[in-house]
């Protein structure tokens, strides 16, 4: 890895089945990197996240997430790369049965966190994070939509993750509260760690400006401006 990079792709082509998603892909992302990834659907976004999150491996090209290198990682290496990431849906798949302090501590469980104290205690730092630790004891339900992605968004940051990986994460809100949860994730950003929010809503990328990325005819094009 060079320098600051958390993301490098050359010339990575990127396949679902057999199917040719997009071809010769570069892509660099570095530490605290705030970037937009638009695109149709169908223009191959969802996919390019899944190269990064070790969904579909790199089979042509060089590919490199967290330290680790796509082309070469081992399938029982896959969750330790995602640890490194965090990954925000637009349905939050949050466990219905489970109050929100739940949710939170079988994710932790999960990725080999054992020590009760250790925890409670991030438990409650990510959710202060994201502005609702005193929904600690809430079930899913009794929360709003922007309240249950605030969550989403506070899973996401259990594992101190190097980039947090976000799939139309507005796609369900109101335009305020869309507003609300992308200034959270700027504001993450800003501490260090690299977001890459798909969207589809132009509206919030001219309210957020900042770098963009486009999916467009099978090709990955960096850097580009709005219309």
């Amino acid at each position: 890895m060079i320098g600051n990079s958390i993301i490098k792709l050359d010339n990575v082509d990127v396949f679902q089945q057999k199917h040719l998603v997009l071809s010769n892909v570069n892509l660099h992302i570095d530490k605290g990197d705030f970037v937009w990834l638009i695109g149709q659907t169908g223009s191959g976004k969802s996919s390019l996240l899944k190269i990064i999150y070790g969904d579909l491996q790199v089979t042509v090209g060089e590919g490199h997430a967290c330290g680790y290198d796509l082309h070469k990682i081992a399938d029982k290496d896959v969750p330790y790369l995602r640890r490194k990431l965090g990954i925000v849906f637009q349905d939050f798949q949050l466990l219905t049965d489970r109050s929100v302090e739940q949710n939170l501590q079988f994710v932790m469980r999960a990725t080999g966190w054992t020590d009760a104290q250790l925890i409670a205690d991030r438990t409650l730092d990510v959710l202060e994070k994201v502005g609702l630790r005193s929904k600690l004891k809430k079930m899913p339900h009794e929360l709003s939509g922007g309240e249950q992605q605030r969550v989403v968004i506070a899973r996401a940051l259990l594992n101190n993750p190097e980039i947090i990986l976000a799939d139309e994460p507005t796609g369900n809100l109101d335009p305020d509260t869309s507003e609300e949860i992308v200034l959270l994730l700027k504001q993450i950003s800003q501490s260090g760690t690299a977001v890459v929010i798909a969207t589809h809503d132009y509206h919030i990328i001219r309210t957020f400006p900042s770098r963009i990325i486009k999916c467009e005819n099978g090709k990955v094009l960096e850097d580009v401006q709005l219309a």
